[in-house]
């Protein structure tokens, strides 16, 4: 190949390089491991690839290459996809980051939302049984009252989050932070 046709390859391929190292590097975000975080950068610039070309182009073990598919699979983040004739399975990355951020941080604040009021709940409910048993001293009770409506304040967190995560959702925040 010619200098003249080499370096505009070169250039291409530095490029991609740096936007696939920013890539990965910032997956932690997400709870991704560095394999699976190499994996979708790469996935990115590619239009789908098998588990085989995956292997190849990363050098990655079969096992880690299946738990990282895994992983980018439920935070939506890779799909499978059907390729007509084919017996091997094909894999797409979501070049769309909104979607990427809507969905995956849409299920951290769900996830969040569901555990944390549940305790708060079962916790509120174990305040009320302390404040009524009649062996609860003045101290204990007024105590058991304060971390009662300490957790009841907090819940306006929690309802915050989830009319958040419906707006995500619903697409109705782009109304009050547009795309472009």
């Amino acid at each position: 190949m010619s200098e003249s046709t080499e370096r505009p390859s070169t250039k291409l391929a530095e490029a991609q390089d740096k936007v696939i190292g920013a890539i990965a590097e910032t997956m932690d975000l997400y709870g991704v491991t560095p394999a699976a975080a190499n994996l979708y950068a790469t996935m990115y610039f590619k239009d789908q690839m098998t588990l085989d070309e995956m292997r190849t182009e990363l050098g990655m073990s079969k096992p880690s290459m299946s738990t990282s598919v895994r992983r980018l699979q439920e935070i939506e983040m890779v799909k499978k996809t059907f390729t007509r004739g084919s017996r091997k399975h094909t894999y797409v990355a979501e070049k769309d980051f909104f979607r990427s951020f809507m969905a995956f941080y849409c299920q951290m604040w769900e996830r969040e939302v569901k555990m944390n009021m549940s305790a708060i709940e079962e916790a509120q409910e174990d305040f009320i049984n302390v404040i009524k048993d009649p062996n609860s001293t003045p101290g204990i009770v007024a105590e058991a009252k304060k971390y009662y409506d300490q957790l009841e304040e907090s819940k306006t967190y929690y309802h915050w989050l989830s009319e958040l995560v419906e707006s995500i959702r619903s697409g109705k925040i782009f109304e009050f932070l547009p795309k472009d």
